[in-house]
């Protein structure tokens, strides 16, 4: 059982449950809703309504377990976890493998494991993603294992609050060792990969940090923090640069570079958040894959 619980301090005379839930504890109506419709909210280990009003000292509980279903087979799927609590599983996805089940690809995704794990450990979960990744990308992807955790960190990744940092193999050297790469990122129409983006005055603003790690002959280990979080966002700017990202077929000149590497050499290595329950700053690194440690030989 996963039981949220806080005890009430310095609240105004007057102050309604519903109230309190929603300011003070950051509490979604949805999960309000469900949670009291479901006899799940507690005051001093008693039922109660939202109108009920609060007073200094009670204690509130909120049980976020309950009963649920997701259409996910099972999967025995070895995955790379990096960091787990009661709300959220942090995993390390591997190279080629697609994070949820799709029409093309309806076994073998990071979801199909994630939820056998939880079968296996016993947890009463389904798969709530915060993040995602291309399948060809690797690196960091946040799992919530609630209602709860997932309504914050999502509040949270749309108030850029969740540091997301890449590493990236790429071609050339930069003449700037660091910077800031602040254009829009547009989907055009008619392309003839739909899933090709361009920078273009039409689009999202989209704003990329990146520092130069590493250079060898001519290439270059590149670090990008994302501030925005568009699709394929450091893929079009470091190509808009004039710095593919090696292995990448949409971007670069990956159709040629299957002997260096057989995918883009892209890495979400690095994620920086607050625990969505204490707040209590996590810091969580993924080490390079090891085919991006080959590229790294090969370049040297």
């Amino acid at each position: 059982m996963s039981i949220l619980e806080k005890k009430v301090e310095d609240v105004v005379e007057g102050t309604k449950l519903r109230e309190y839930l929603k300011r003070e504890m950051g509490i979604s109506t949805r999960l309000i809703r469900s949670a009291s419709i479901q006899k799940r909210i507690f005051i001093n280990n008693e039922v109660v309504k939202m109108n009920r009003v609060i007073k200094n000292g009670e204690i509130i509980k909120i049980d976020l377990e309950k009963e649920e279903s997701q259409n996910i087979a099972p999967e025995k799927i070895d995955i790379d976890i990096v960091y787990e609590d009661e709300d959220i599983l942090v995993v390390n996805k591997k190279p080629f493998m697609v994070v949820h089940p799709t029409k093309t690809y309806q076994s073998g995704t990071l979801a199909n494991g994630v939820i056998n794990y939880f079968m296996e450990s016993n947890q009463n979960c389904i798969v709530r993603l915060v993040s995602r990744l291309d399948m060809n990308t690797s690196g960091l992807i946040i799992i919530a294992k609630n209602q709860f955790s997932h309504g914050m960190l999502s509040k949270a990744m749309s108030e850029n609050k969740v540091e997301k940092r890449y590493l990236a193999i790429v071609h050339g050297i930069f003449k700037e060792k660091q910077g800031t790469i602040d254009k829009p990122i547009y989907r055009p129409e008619g392309i003839e990969n739909g899933t090709r983006r361009v920078v273009d005055e039409r689009g999202q603003r989209s704003i990329t940090h990146y520092k130069v790690v590493e250079e060898f002959s001519d290439s270059s280990l590149v670090e990008c923090k994302l501030e925005t979080g568009r699709t394929h966002q450091i893929r079009v700017h470091l190509s808009y640069l004039g710095h593919p990202i090696y292995g990448d077929v949409l971007y670069g000149d990956g159709d040629n570079e299957g002997d260096l590497i057989e995918r883009q050499a892209l890495h979400a290595y690095g994620l920086d958040f607050k625990s969505p329950r204490t707040e209590k700053e996590l810091s969580l690194r993924a080490d390079l894959p090891d085919d991006m440690k080959e590229l790294i030989d090969k370049l040297k």
